[in-house]
């Protein structure tokens, strides 16, 4: 049993995935005690019991209005090797003028307690949030140089040589790409279609097996064309910069249905001054030529067609339902009808796979010479399959994710291909990351500007969300869609009348 207990200490999310990272795949529990502590178990890792105490308090000697926040972090081990009643170090005590000070120093201190007595160090540090790159781009948008930005990273987060190295190129590129665009009041739209072929076995986004679904589709168009409609009313006069149509899978539609979504977009906003519209064609057994065209026709200047791996036992086991030839003939495909800008998705540390598959993958990749390759860590949450049906995979392996991303990486290096956006997920294997490569000038724009919260997104359809970025004071506002597509449809105006009044606070004086 180890006992993390944070008493009075107001960064307990930050503490608690630091030491879920030290201790993947442990069973927590949330166990208030007596004294209104905190305390989450995993269990069977020995009998350990980490503590810290923590909080803020004012100085009667610091300037008024001045918060000062104090920490220790003690250690106390328990076992055959300990003394009676436990072997007891403190760690770290400090008090600190500033938030953001006060609570890396305890995740320092957290992270040297658990990494002595794990006997691991993270590759990413004492760093737990999904936007590693936010931190490096600010700084160097702030003229710091970028050896004093490594500095930086190795210094307040202990992170490896080689996450710094990645970090930091990845937000030079990040800022290199993004020239050009109105970071301080353009925006861009997301537009969601949440209907696949099949629910894959990883996948806990909002989908819905489209077999199923029937004139229910029809229906969730005309809820989304007329959110279309609402929101270039809203935005009259500032067309979108980038438009990317997600889901699910949107290809899951038909043809015609394909041409009625892009049409509509095209007569609600002024697409001309779009820098990039990009479609998930996704899954490959969900592509045809007269989908293809229909993408063709309206400009779509960037599409995703995902394999995730090249091991057909894989896909078999996952339930993708198409093969790895079916994925080739896709990809030329799209090729001989024009895409210049062609994405594939790839996912390391699949069930049964081992450092060889990830090279014979890579291999396949490489033979078909793709714009952009993103290389995804297996991140399993809770809804997904491989979790609520653990008894039904029990004779599962995984591999070492590290080894099998560095695999992946060094292909995409040798393939000419640059890290171009990054971030991070919970329950990620081996703690690592994902990161998008690509050839020059093939950088999607919409995966930085999310991933960065440097621009207002706009999400319209079921499940998605609206993010209105204030840069100015770094700060963003959400306004959510429910995820059911017959809800969505249902309370429409409810969730119009959010937005609007969200946007019209950042982009207009409201009357």
């Amino acid at each position: 049993m180890i006992a993390l207990i944070l008493d009075g200490v107001p960064f307990e999310q930050d503490v608690r995935e630091l030491f879920m990272a030290f201790y993947p795949g442990e069973r927590y529990t949330h166990v208030p005690d007596e004294n209104a502590m905190i305390s989450f178990h995993a269990e069977p890792v020995g009998e350990p019991a980490f503590s810290c105490a923590g909080g803020f308090e004012i100085s009667p000697d610091a300037p008024e209005g001045t918060m000062l926040g104090y920490l220790r972090l003690s250690l106390t081990v328990r076992g055959q090797d300990a003394p009676a009643g436990g072997r007891t170090r403190v760690f770290y005590s400090a008090a600190y003028t500033d938030r953001l000070h006060t609570k890396n120093a305890l995740k320092r201190a957290v992270y040297l307690a658990l990494s002595g007595e794990n006997g691991r160090t993270l590759p990413w540090g004492t760093l737990t949030g999904i936007r590693p790159t936010k931190l490096a781009l600010t700084e160097l948008r702030n003229g710091v140089p970028e050896e004093t930005v490594k500095q930086h990273f190795r210094e307040r987060y202990f992170m490896s040589e080689e996450k710094t190295e990645l970090c930091v190129r990845t937000a030079a590129h990040e800022l290199q790409a993004v020239r050009g665009l109105d970071l301080q009041d353009g925006w861009s739209l997301y537009v969601g279609i949440p209907f696949c072929p099949t629910t894959c076995l990883y996948c806990s986004f909002t989908s819905y097996a489209i077999g199923r679904a029937g004139k229910k589709v029809e229906t969730y168009l005309d809820a989304l064309e007329k959110e279309l409609r609402a929101v270039a009313e809203i935005m009259k006069g500032r067309p979108p910069e980038t438009v990317y149509m997600g889901g699910g899978t949107p290809t899951s539609l038909s043809a015609a249905q394909l041409d009625r979504v892009l049409s509509a977009l095209e007569a609600c906003f002024d697409m001309t001054r779009v820098k990039e519209l990009t479609v998930e064609a996704g899954r490959p057994d969900s592509i045809t030529e007269d989908k293809l065209l229909a993408l063709k026709r309206h400009g779509v200047t960037r599409i995703s067609i995902n394999p995730q791996t090249m091991k057909q036992e894989t896909l078999d086991l996952i339930g993708r339902r198409h093969t790895v030839e079916e994925f080739r003939e896709k990809f030329l495909l799209a090729r001989a009808l024009g895409f210049d800008n062609i994405n594939t998705d790839l996912i390391v540390g699949l069930p049964n796979e081992t450092e060889d598959d990830v090279r014979r993958t890579m291999e396949g990749i490489r033979a078909l010479a793709p714009d952009d390759v993103t290389v995804h860590s297996l991140a399993l949450k809770r809804a997904a399959r491989l979790n609520t049906k653990k008894e039904d995979y029990a004779e599962v392996t995984y591999g070492d994710a590290s080894r099998m991303v560095s695999i992946a990486a060094e292909c995409c290096t040798e393939m000419g291909l640059s890290p171009y956006y990054l971030y991070r997920q919970k329950n990620m294997a081996g703690n690592l990351e994902n990161v998008g490569w690509c050839r020059p000038g093939r950088e999607g724009l919409y995966n930085i500007l999310i991933m960065e919260e440097l621009q207002t997104i706009v999400g319209c359809g079921a499940g998605t969300t609206t993010r209105v970025v204030w840069p100015d004071e770094d700060r963003y506002e959400r306004a959510e869609n429910v995820k059911d597509p017959e809800l969505y449809a249902a309370r429409l105006d409810e969730m119009v009348g959010r937005k609007k009044t969200l946007l019209f606070s950042r982009y207009f004086k409201v009357q």
